[in-house]
């Protein structure tokens, strides 16, 4: 799996003016954020999905039905692991979309998904703040995860989720944080890994008329 997880920011930064900003979300962005969402209210009730994934790992090979077997780095027992943090987790407060956030994120996507990149930083040099800063105005706290090679609103997210090969696990730890809560995401072609999706996560986030 390849995801990547964008350590948080804490600021409050004034508006800016960009062009080309992209259309607004489609159902998919959509329904990866709702799937965070859920996932957050009832961790347990999202830990049974996760239990149901365990009869197609062999060994470090992921065999889901109907896809191309993934190499995974740690197998099953990152799995477990995160069946055992969703089973564990307390109940928190929803996602809510933002429009502003997905226009941000959806950005990001298209720009490092044609330089085959993973990347928090865009061709430009700016980092995950200041790119928010062209948009709109945020406060708080901003974060960011990235994954690639899913098509599906919940796969994108168990791959959040499980976190495979990722020590810190930055991008689960970014999906429960209670004091992120509001969540944008957008899609793009990538190079090497036919899909990406970027996240972008903040406290608020308001979007320039």
């Amino acid at each position: 799996m390849r995801i990547v997880a964008l350590a948080l920011v804490t600021l409050l930064l004034p508006a800016q003016a960009i062009p080309g900003v992209p259309g607004r979300a489609t159902a998919f962005e959509r329904a990866v954020v709702q799937e965070m969402s859920d996932v957050r209210v009832r961790p347990k009730a999202y830990a049974k999905h996760l239990r149901e994934l365990r009869p197609y790992f062999e060994g470090k090979l992921w065999k889901r039905p109907g896809r191309v077997p993934l190499r995974t780095e740690e197998g099953v027992a990152a799995l477990d692991e995160a069946i055992a943090f969703l089973e564990s987790a307390r109940p928190m407060g929803p996602l809510r979309f933002n429009e502003g956030l997905a226009r941000a994120a959806r950005l990001h996507a298209q720009d490092i998904g044609p330089r085959g990149s993973l990347e928090h930083v865009g061709s430009d040099g700016a980092r995950l703040s200041e790119r928010l800063n062209r948009l709109g105005r945020w406060q708080g706290l901003v974060a960011e995860n990235i994954s690639t090679g899913e098509e599906g609103a919940r796969e994108v997210v168990l791959q959040l989720l499980i976190d495979d090969g990722v020590a810190s696990r930055g991008h689960r730890h970014n999906l429960f944080n209670p004091e992120l809560h509001q969540a944008g995401a957008g899609s793009a072609p990538h190079r090497d890994y036919r899909v990406v999706t970027v996240i972008d996560y903040a406290d608020g986030f308001v979007a320039n008329p």
